[in-house]
């Protein structure tokens, strides 16, 4: 299949680590899909955020096609190569006057994942922009490989615990990263980047799909509950496979494994 992306995107994908503004849902499309939510929605429990909503992939066929739609797998051939699967995803949706903030932090510091070289696609599923809590990066940040994360003790509002220490970037070159709804981005596993509170009257959801190379393997003494679908290419035996659910709107209830989760300051 050839590639979707052009020299110039892959090239400044490489340099700076992410790619903002790239089609794949329609209008129509995205139409559909937010007419669905509501189905997923309300599967939370009363006290639940839209954080629990964790490889539910694995059991809603619903998210299931989404991470599995060959427009996104295309951008995500043209980075990884011809060999890779896709293994989790996640919502984030910041309600109107949401207060709540993500601090920075690479993907990669969480994962028990080796190497570091996978890659998230971020879905709109509304127009995301500066004033509603669009995502921020520190271009470049990805060439530094893994940096220390420390304890987070601020204001509460943070949803992580492990933070990056940024002290040695130049935060004059953050850069937002807006997009239209049914659009996606796309970011290395080692950018370091975070999201400001919504102090909008709009709503910003996004869907996280994460993809690796075959070539990546999970350490299943901390995530025993990694599961992988291939997307494209040879089928990774070095990982174990997952079902495509048969329901069309289902939740998963399991304990979820991420080197914080597990009690760990790193996966050194």
């Amino acid at each position: 299949m050839p590639d979707i992306l052009d020299a110039q995107q892959i090239a400044h994908f490489r340099d700076d680590g992410y790619l903002v503004g790239l089609p794949v849902f329609s209008a129509t499309e995205m139409d559909r899909i937010n007419k669905e939510l509501p189905e997923i929605l309300d599967l939370l429990e009363p006290r639940e955020s839209t954080k629990e909503i964790r490889e539910w992939h694995e059991s809603s066929r619903y998210l299931f096609d989404i991470c599995m739609d060959q427009r996104i797998l295309d951008y995500v051939e043209s980075l990884l190569g011809a060999d890779f699967y896709m293994w989790a995803s996640n919502f984030f949706v910041k309600e109107p006057g949401s207060r709540e903030t993500v601090g920075w932090h690479q993907d990669a510091y969480y994962w028990p994942l080796t190497p570091a070289e996978s890659l998230t696609a971020w879905v709109a599923f509304d127009d995301v922009d500066e004033q509603n809590g669009a995502m921020q990066v520190i271009p470049r940040s990805h060439r530094q490989g893994i940096v220390e994360h420390r304890r987070h003790e601020g204001e509460i509002d943070s949803v992580l615990s492990l933070e990056a220490d940024v002290s040695g970037f130049d935060l004059n070159t953050v850069v937002s990263t807006p997009l239209r709804c049914g659009n996606i981005s796309l970011h290395d596993d080692t950018l370091l980047h975070s999201s400001p509170a919504n102090l909008s009257g709009r709503r910003r959801a996004g869907f996280t799909v994460r993809y690796s190379p075959n070539r990546v393997t999970n350490d299943p003494r901390v995530n025993p509950h990694f599961r992988i679908f291939p997307a494209r290419g040879e089928v990774c035996r070095t990982n174990p496979l997952g079902e495509v659910p048969t329901e069309r709107y289902g939740r998963v209830v399991r304990e979820h494994r991420s080197i914080e989760e597990a009690g760990r300051e790193s996966i050194q």
